[in-house]
């Protein structure tokens, strides 16, 4: 299957409910908290928000059917050491484990429903990047940044995963790339990559979700 190529741009307006975007803040079931784990200290921290896909205007790209075509999927992470909050602990070059990444997938999605759930620090401001507008395509320049979802493993340096995750597939990968509010590193200009074993994927399961963040 080729990658489906995530294009990412300064939106022109605000970007509506249940939309994909990347950066901004996710929108959640109305009820449900702000994904978060449990630090070393034993306090519960959040998730960092990276980007959510709506899958029905994903839908004309994924024509091999790999992902269902109605609603949405959000992916969080912990990555707050690769935006330059360098104390914090997350995602290095060795398959993580399943409470590093928050993969959520809502099969229906509508404004009525859900809302956008922002996090703000202790003067009131919001923490997260200013949200950017998705497109998606099957081929992009040269030089662009490489986000996609099933990308093919060209940045791993070996053959294949170690085991047990030989035949894993990478379910999304975000590139190294910087904006106006953020920066985005990942060891020295690397990528993240998102797995999920061949199974869960045809059964739809997002719960075991890992991570690996490659550079070469």
């Amino acid at each position: 299957m080729k990658p489906i190529h995530l294009i990412l741009s300064k939106p022109f307006e605000k970007i509506g409910s249940c939309q994909s975007r990347f950066w901004g803040n996710p929108d959640l079931p109305h009820g449900m908290d702000y994904p978060t784990y449990v630090d070393d200290e034993g306090d519960d921290y959040p998730y960092y928000f990276i980007c959510q896909i709506n899958l029905e205007q994903l839908a004309p790209y994924d024509t091999d059917g790999r992902l269902p075509h109605k609603g949405l999927l959000s992916f969080f992470a912990k990555i707050d050491h690769y935006m330059g909050y360098f104390g914090a602990d997350g995602i290095g070059g060795c398959i993580s484990g399943p409470e590093d990444v928050k993969v959520l997938f809502f099969p229906e999605c509508s404004d009525d429903d859900f809302r956008e759930v922002v996090l703000v620090d202790d003067e009131g401001k919001p923490t997260a990047p200013e949200e950017m507008e998705i497109r998606f395509a099957h081929t992009v320049e040269r030089y662009a940044d490489d986000h996609a979802l099933f990308a093919p493993p060209t940045h791993r340096e070996w053959e294949t995963w170690d085991p047990p995750y030989e035949n894993w597939e990478i379910l999304l990968q975000i590139d190294s790339f910087a904006g106006m509010d953020f920066n985005l590193n990942f060891m020295d200009c690397g990528v993240l990559d998102f797995l999920i074993s061949p199974d869960d994927l045809r059964q739809r399961r997002f719960d075991n979700v890992r991570a690996i963040v490659l550079s070469t």
